[in-house]
């Protein structure tokens, strides 16, 4: 039960300080300070719970874990739960910060994810489904090459944050930069409207890039071993 715990809590503060700092503060930080507001949460979230539950905070990482056969369906069902949970309490938190200093949710936003005019540069569907893919796909091979090596056990955490900011950098301007279906969801539930109707690519654009990292590394990297 502790890891569950775990994975929301993180999760929680993921969703909180990421699309937190999208909405809050995004046109002060810029996309630069978003991307960097994202993996430092990974950052300080890996070396807290890291060690109990591998500090995973995203469907698509515990995807990646289940196709390498590093975790079982059981726990893959109680992760992806546990994260939904969570970037949902991130996201009510959040919502009543705004509320409370008389934001307006409507205008800036909870940090969601789109596409044609919810892009900064009216990315159409297609290539949304293109960069999330990719951008996915970076994160989680990363995240399995890391990982999978107990000689970087130390420095993990830093080179999967720093990971998840840079495709940020590239993605912020094209999608919002989801990589993380339970990030996504969260928002666009509160939102409604066009955030919720597109908010199918954001869950499925990043299964897909998880599975497709996690396939390459089995044929590749284990192969080595």
């Amino acid at each position: 039960m502790k890891k569950y715990v775990c994975e929301c809590i993180g999760t929680a503060v993921l969703v909180l300080f990421g699309c937190g700092s999208a909405a809050i503060a995004g046109e002060t930080l810029g996309t630069l300070g978003i991307a960097l507001a994202f993996g430092l949460s990974i950052v300080a979230m890996a070396y807290v719970i890291g060690n109990i539950s591998g500090c995973h905070v995203n469907p698509a990482v515990s995807f990646a874990m289940l196709i390498n056969k590093k975790m079982t369906i059981k726990d893959f069902v109680g992760y992806v739960i546990s994260q939904v949970l969570g970037a949902i309490i991130g996201i009510v938190i959040l919502r009543a910060i705004m509320v409370s200093a008389g934001m307006s949710i409507e205008i800036a936003g909870l940090g969601a994810n789109g596409f044609n005019e919810l892009s900064a540069v009216n990315v159409n569907m297609v290539g949304a489904i293109i960069t999330e893919i990719v951008l996915t796909f970076v994160f989680i091979y990363t995240v399995l090459g890391v990982t999978s090596d107990e000689s970087k056990s130390q420095i993990a955490g830093v080179v999967i944050g720093l990971t998840l900011a840079f495709v940020h950098i590239m993605g912020i301007p094209l999608t919002g930069t989801s990589v993380n279906p339970a990030r996504s969801l969260a928002p666009a539930l509160f939102l409604g409207g066009e955030e919720f109707k597109q908010v199918w690519v954001f869950i499925l654009a990043p299964l897909v890039g998880s599975a497709l990292a996690a396939f390459t590394f089995k044929r590749l990297n284990k192969a080595k071993r």
